[in-house]
């Protein structure tokens, strides 16, 4: 049966059901629009995220299955667990939203081009402005008292649905500080799973899982009707338990 990509319609924010996406490449639903605040806050609502190449156009997907991770089966192994026992770095949220995107698009273990455009960049930090994403900061302090951030992530939040959008380190274990920190934050108000949109070895390792987009809808659909509390997203510093 053919699949049709749809071209969407500058005169609106509507975007065609994510059961029309393609399976090849598997989960891309429509191209064009554009990347102001109204129109991310419609595509996440419906599951749908943006994702493409500085040569590409404009290109928004669904992908069937979908990465999450469930927060109770996040991965914490034994190396990990005392790391966090004598939590060598300072963890803050929403302290540096700025920095963490750029070091994001520009991380040091980032072999390919960059997806995180200034366009990109530019457009989220619109919506951190406006308190619909926000990022976690892991912190060094060195002997002469500089500090340094050396890790991070970064995702959008419509009520209790998080969706990860990417995350760096520059020292050992930082990324993973900050997606248990990101973790343990999110249980603390009963939300309990991260949508990590795509698999990757990394985040497999840390124990996400891919399920259908059904499933995933389902879930999602819930966690954005749980209305947070006011203070959940100021910016603090946050402490690993």
């Amino acid at each position: 049966m053919s699949q049709i990509l749809y071209q969407l319609d500058e005169s609106t924010l509507d975007f065609p059901p994510i059961d029309c996406a393609l399976t090849e490449p598997n989960g891309l639903l429509a191209l064009g629009g554009d990347l102001s605040s109204a129109r991310l806050l419609r595509a996440y609502s419906q599951g749908i995220f943006p994702w493409f190449s500085e040569d590409d156009p404009l290109m928004w997907w669904s992908p069937d299955p979908r990465a999450i991770i469930d927060i109770e089966q996040l991965r914490i192994n034994r190396t990990l667990a005392k790391s966090i026992r004598k939590v060598p770095y300072t963890i803050t949220l929403n302290q540096d939203f700025i920095q963490v995107i750029q070091l994001c698009a520009d991380a040091p273990f980032r072999t390919d081009e960059t997806w995180i455009l200034d366009d990109m960049q530019a457009a989220y930090i619109n919506l951190h402005q406006q308190g619909h994403a926000h990022s976690i900061e892991i912190w060094h302090t060195d002997e002469h008292n500089h500090k340094e951030l050396v890790g991070g992530l970064y995702g959008v939040a419509i009520n209790g649905f998080f969706s990860g959008e990417s995350m760096f380190y520059k020292q050992s274990n930082a990324s993973k500080f900050a997606l248990i920190a990101l973790g343990q934050l999110l249980k603390s108000n009963n939300i309990n799973f991260i949508d990590c949109q795509l698999l990757n070895p990394f985040l497999e390792d840390m124990g996400a899982k891919e399920i259908s987009r059904n499933d995933f809808i389902q879930r999602q659909q819930r966690a954005i009707t749980k209305i947070m509390p006011d203070y959940f997203w100021q910016s603090r510093t946050l402490t690993l338990t």
